[in-house]
C-alpha cells in the first residue's frame, strides 16, 4: 500500500522468509558457524537457541544451503511427538524402509534396527547424516533421552548421527535437568542467538529498504531508528512489524519521513503490551546484546569456531594494542601482537606447592575475581610471571607473553586451546564475576579465584558462561617488530621451522615449500580456517603441537 509512496518496488518488512531480504549480523554468522562446525566435527548434539523472531529459521535456511557434499539431512519442524512417532518420522525423512511383522503396531525396535543398519551402510559409503529438529523446546525429556540413544552408534573416530536442536530459550532449561545430564554432556556446540544491537538494527532496516528498491535517503530519522530499536529490543521480527506499521502510518498522514512520534503511535497499534517509555537523555536504554553459552559446548567456534568452527573466521589480527577493558565487557577482536624481546623465553615456572582438593562448584559470587587486572595477575602467576605493575598485558610483553581476548569461545574450543584463561561467570540472582579456568577433565572444569578452587560440571559451566575468554600465549623468540599475519620476520622463520618439523613427524600432511602452504596445511588438520594467515590461534596451536612450554588445562592438577 505504501511502497509506491516511498519509491519502493516491494513491501520491505514482510515477515515471510524471503531469501532476498536475508541479513546476517555478526551474531547470525557466528551461529551459522556453530552449525557448520557441528556437522564437520565428530558428531553429537549441536544446540541453537534464541528468542522468538531472533532469526533461528533464517540461520537454518542458510545452513541447509551450505550442507557439504555427501551429507544427508532430515528436518523435523513439529517435535510434539511420542518416541514411536518420532522414530517413524526420522525413518521416513531418511527414506529408511521399516518392515513390521506380526500383529499389532510397530514397536520401537522395528524402527531402531533398520535405522541403525542404514547409518552403518551410509557411513561405509562415505556419507554423513544430520538430523535437525526445530522448536525443540517442545521435546519431552523421554523423547530427548531416546535421541541421545540414537547417537550411541559410533566408530572409533566419530558418531554416525549428528543432531541439531533449534529452539527457544526454554530449551536450555530443559537440557539443564538432572535426568538429561548425559545428553547435555554430548552437546559439542551451543550458541544463543541474541538480539541486534542498535547499529545492526539500523543496518537491518537499510538493507531491507534497499532490497525493496529504495534509491534515495532512508525515510526513517535517526531518532526513529533508535526508538524502533528500543521498542523492538533488537528482535528482527519485531523490527519488521514495527517498521511496516510506521511506514503505513507515515503514508496515511502524507509524511515523507518517519519520526519518533510515528514510531510510538505504530508501536501502540502493533504490540498489545505497554510500549516502553522513551529513555531520558542521561539514561538512554539499550537492548541486551546476544549471549554465548557453551559446551562445546561450545567451541567454539570462537575459537575454534574459528578454530573449530568451520567457517567462522578465526580471529582477525588487530595491530593496535588495546588497553584492558572492564571485566564485563567482552572484546571480540584479539589483542594485537606486540613487539617481542629478542631474548629467549624465561625458564619455566617453578612448580607450586600442592593445593587442597577443589570444592564442589559453582563458586559463590562473593568469591569471584572483581576486576580484569586482578584476573590477569592471577593468570600471570600460572606462567611464573608477576604482572602486578600497571597494565598487566604490557607487563606480559616484557616476558615475551601476549594477551589474547575473545567473546566467541565454546567449551570444545576451550578444550582444543588447552590453556588456562579468564572467563566471566553469570549466576542467576548473584550477578557476575571473573574466575580462572585451570583444568579440564572429561566432564568437569576446575575454577580458581585466589587460593580457592572449585570443580564444576561442564554442563553447569555452559549455563553460566557466555563465551568470553582471555588468556596468555608465548610469542616466538627473536621477534622484535609487530606481527601483521606472522608470515614475515623472525616469527615467520620460527613458524616455518616448527610446521616443517610437524610435517616431518607426520603430524601435519605434506604441502608446498612456501610458508603460506605450510600454514594452510597445519590449519586444516587443526580445524582452523585455512586462510594462510598466522594469527594468535595458529601460533597457540603450533605452540601446543610442537611442545612449547606453556601451562595446559589437560595436564594441570585438578
Amino acid at each position: 500500500m505504501y511502497a509506491e509512496f516511498f519509491g519502493l518496488k516491494h513491501d520491505p518488512f514482510s515477515i515471510a522468509p524471503d531469501p532476498r531480504y536475508l541479513f546476517m549480523s555478526e551474531r547470525h554468522r557466528e551461529a551459522l558457524a556453530h552449525l557448520l562446525y557441528g556437522i564437520r566435527g565428530g558428531g553429537g548434539f549441536v544446540l541453537l537457541s534464541g528468542e522468538i523472531g531472533a532469526g533461528k529459521t533464517t540461520i537454518c535456511r542458510c545452513f541447509l544451503e551450505q550442507i557439504p557434499e555427501r551429507c544427508r539431512v532430515a528436518y523435523i519442524f513439529n517435535p510434539k511427538l511420542t518416541v514411536g512417532d518420532l522414530l517413524k518420522t526420522i525413518c521416513r525423512e531418511f527414506h529408511v524402509e521399516v518392515k513390521h511383522e506380526g500383529i499389532g503396531p510397530a514397536t520401537i525396535k522395528d524402527y531402531l534396527d533398520p535405522f541403525n543398519e542404514y547409518l552403518l551402510q551410509s557411513h561405509a559409503n562415505g556419507e554423513r547424516n544430520v538430523l535437525i529438529i526445530d522448536e525443540a523446546q517442545n521435546l519431552t525429556p523421554h523423547v530427548l533421552e531416546q535421541l541421545r540413544l540414537l547417537t550411541n552408534l559410533e566408530t572409533s573416530e566419530r558418531k554416525l548421527l549428528q543432531i541439531i536442536l533449534i529452539g527457544q530459550p526454554e530449551l536450555r532449561e530443559v537440557l539443564a535437568r538432572p535426568e538429561l545430564e548425559q545428553l547435555a554432556q554430548r552437546v559439542i556446540a551451543r550458541f544463543h542467538l541474541g538480539a541486534l544491537n542498535e547499529a545492526e538494527t539500523r543496518q537491518y532496516i537499510e538493507h531491507r529498504m534497499q532490497v525493496a528498491g529504495l534509491r534515495g535517503p532512508l525515510p526513517f530519522s535517526s531518532q526513529a531508528i533508535q526508538r524502533i530499536h528500543e521498542i523492538a529490543r533488537g528482535v528482527p521480527r519485531r523490527v519488521n512489524l514495527l517498521c511496516d506499521r510506521a511506514l503505513l502510518g507515515a503514508y496515511a498522514t502524507n509524511q515523507a519521513r518517519v519520526d519518533r512520534a510515528v514510531v510510538d503511535k505504530a508501536a501502540g497499534e502493533v504490540f498489545e503490551t505497554e510500549v516502553p517509555a522513551a529513555p531520558t537523555r542521561r539514561g538512554r536504554a539499550t537492548s541486551p546484546m546476544g549471549a554465548w553459552a557453551s559446551p562445546l559446548g561450545t567451541l567454539g567456534i570462537g575459537l575454534v569456531v574459528g578454530a573449530l568452527v568451520a567457517g567462522a573466521l578465526f580471529w582477525i589480527w588487530n595491530q593496535s594494542v588495546p588497553r584492558p577493558t572492564s571485566a564485563n565487557t567482552p572484546t571480540a577482536e584479539p589483542v594485537a601482537m606486540p613487539p617481542a624481546p629478542t631474548t629467549a623465553p624465561s625458564d619455566p615456572p617453578t612448580a607450586a606447592a600442592p593445593k587442597p582438593e577443589p570444592l564442589p562448584g559453582p563458586p559463590d559470587a562473593a568469591a569471584l575475581i572483581k576486576t580484569e587486572n586482578e584476573a590477569w595477575r592471577e593468570l600471570g602467576a600460572l606462567w611464573g610471571q608477576s604482572l602486578a605493575s600497571g597494565d598487566p598485558c604490557a607487563a606480559a610483553q616484557q616476558a615475551q607473553l601476549q594477551c589474547y581476548r575473545t567473546d566467541r569461545l565454546t567449551l570444545s574450543g576451550l578444550r582444543q586451546l588447552d590453556r588456562p584463561g579468564i572467563v566471566t561467570l553469570r549466576q542467576s540472582g548473584q550477578g557476575s564475576g571473573l574466575v580462572l579456568v585451570t583444568a579440564l577433565t572429561g566432564d568437569t572444569a576446575t575454577l580458581q579465584s585466589g587460593e580457592q578452587r572449585w570443580r564444576m560440571p561442564l554442563s553447569t559451566l555452559a549455563d553460566s558462561w557466555r563465551g568470553d575468554f582471555a588468556t596468555l600465549w608465548r610469542t616466538p623468540p627473536g621477534q622484535t617488530t609487530r606481527l601483521v599475519d606472522g608470515r614475515t620476520g623472525p616469527a615467520a622463520d620460527w613458524l616455518g621451522e616448527r610446521i616443517a618439523g610437524l610435517q616431518a613427524s607426520g603430524k601435519v600432511p605434506p604441502s608446498g615449500r612456501e610458508l603460506t602452504a605450510r600454514i594452510q596445511a597445519f590449519q586444516r588438520v587443526n580445524g582452523i580456517e585455512a586462510a594462510g594467515l598466522a594469527g594468535p590461534i595458529t601460533f597457540m596451536q603450533v605452540n601446543l603441537a610442537s611442545g612449547v612450554d606453556e601451562p595446559r588445562l589437560s595436564s594441570a592438577g585438578s
